[in-house]
């Protein structure tokens, strides 16, 4: 069987893409290199807020009403289960944790894992970049 130098090349970019292909899948098999109690990465508000339109049914941004879930206005800094007018679970009253970017980027990646016994009926955001992008709409907007 006879190859053409084109041939060949072909085949040898081929093999180095399989290779960068093989490397670049054993790397997210892996997982990110820290996890979510490293903390949140970077995250810009502007993309947060239109992560934070999965949350409006439920949570006020910054008037202080109670919705389905309490009032998000304030929660940088605030002990959890404490904020007004909510009737939060023992679970959450029990957290005894301070709203912060590390706080909210774990319990934002599975709310039922960091509090177990919440009633927060929400799976989490699986997506370390949009937990960023909303915890950096937070800081900026629930104030």
């Amino acid at each position: 069987m006879k190859f053409s130098k084109a041939g060949l090349g072909f085949i040898a970019l081929g093999a180095a893409t399989l290779a960068a292909l093989s490397a670049a899948g054993a790397a997210q098999a892996a997982g990110p290199a820290a996890g979510p109690a490293a903390g949140p990465a970077a995250g810009d508000a502007g993309r947060g807020k239109t992560v934070y339109a999965r949350c409006v049914a439920c949570h006020d941004l910054n008037t202080g009403a109670v919705r389905m879930g309490p009032s998000l206005k304030g929660i940088m800094g605030r002990k959890a289960g404490t904020a007004a007018n909510f009737g939060y679970s023992g679970a959450m009253k029990a957290k005894a944790v301070v709203w912060g970017p590390d706080t909210l980027n774990a319990f934002l990646t599975a709310p039922m894992k960091y509090v177990p016994g919440t009633r927060m009926g929400f799976a989490g955001l699986s997506n370390a970049q949009e937990r960023a992008d909303l915890i950096a709409y937070l800081k900026q907007a629930a104030k």
